[in-house]
């Protein structure tokens, strides 16, 4: 297939989204890996949100998952290049390739939600990462399993339910070998080890980030472990609204005890956490279905990514944003837990 008619095909998938363009000083690209990911969605409405369009002038690009879609449409951006990249690599990996490119054409470039290797960053002094650390999110994701266990792990309360003292779980994961993926699912398990809590992980399968995918999967879980499973933990909201969508279609989360609501005191209630804080994941905590999430703020990632492509973009030292600048290159924001009372 020709550049030129994949370009053009590729602009033709972008239309929906160049229209959010507005006339400004300064051009911004930004490339999102997926736009139908929830949270990328609501974290791209919030940066387009604060940027001043009298004085930027900001253009979306979706690679619909696909780091070859990605390249061609930085490539053909090069074309016409903008003032400064924001991009949320497909493929972490490919970042390399993506840092080579802006260096040779002197586009600063910020990085956000998909983490590239040190090695990569420093590359290119004009080159930065905005994101929260995903051991944060795995060890968050633990405390609420342990609160709720009763917080004794020689004595462990209702919710273990064959009371063998022993937390039986599975753990859904985002893809294979992605960084935020591997991260949280071993800080679940180690920061249960560390307080003394015994975890025996039944399974551990791969949903993509996709809540489909996880309530297919779902279905081999409770056919193998349902009768002993005692916790589910994702490595985000749409797998955990996945497995909950399925495991309420098998006999779980029912009003069981008949008090008009669901929740942990009905026998067939099961905990399941997950990650992000997507709205639809707060409201299965106040349905009783979602037993907690830990919440990756949007809005401050997106606010910093603002602050930090202002200050590129006026020539300002990054280091004058309101944000700490770890070692010249990352700004950290914080997860924070949210759970049923």
């Amino acid at each position: 297939m020709r550049k030129g008619y994949v370009r053009a095909l590729l602009l033709i998938l972008a239309l929906p989204l160049l229209t959010q363009c507005v006339k400004g000083e300064k051009r911004v690209g930004i490339f999102l890996y997926n736009g139908e990911d929830p949270f990328v969605q609501g974290l791209n409405a919030e940066m387009l949100s604060q940027f001043d369009r009298t004085i930027y002038r900001p253009v979306v690009y979706d690679a619909q998952n696909s780091q070859v879609v990605q390249n061609e449409q930085i490539e053909g951006m090069l074309e016409d290049p903008v003032d400064l990249a924001i991009i949320n690599p497909v493929d972490r990996l490919g970042a390399h390739a993506i840092i080579r490119k802006f260096r040779a054409e002197n586009i600063p470039v910020i990085f956000f939600n998909r983490q590239p290797l040190e090695r990569d960053l420093v590359l290119w002094d004009r080159c930065f990462y905005v994101g929260a650390t995903a051991e944060q999110a795995g060890q968050m994701q633990a405390r609420m399993i342990i609160s709720l266990f009763g917080g004794d792990p020689k004595r462990l309360n209702r919710f273990d339910r064959n009371g063998d003292g022993i937390i039986q779980g599975v753990i859904i994961r985002g893809e294979q070998s992605h960084q935020d993926s591997e991260i949280r699912t071993r800080e679940v398990r180690d920061t249960l080890s560390r307080e003394g809590f015994s975890f025996e992980l039944l399974t551990s399968v791969i949903a993509n980030w996709n809540r489909k995918e996880a309530y297919d999967k779902m279905e081999e879980v409770l056919n193998l472990h349902g009768d002993i499973l005692e916790v589910v933990f994702a490595n985000n909201d749409e797998m955990a609204l996945g497995a909950i969508e399925r495991m309420g279609e098998r006999g779980f989360f029912h009003d069981g005890n008949g008090n008009g609501r669901i929740d942990r005191t009905d026998p067939d209630w099961i905990p399941v956490v997950g990650i992000d804080g997507l709205s639809e994941a707060i409201e299965a905590i106040e349905r009783g279905t979602l037993f907690g999430t830990v919440i990756n703020d949007s809005t401050s990632q997106a606010g910093a990514i603002v602050d930090l492509a202002g200050a590129i973009l006026s020539g300002r030292d990054p280091e004058e944003t309101p944000d700490d600048l770890a070692g010249g290159k990352y700004v950290w924001t914080d997860y924070y837990p949210l759970r049923a009372e």
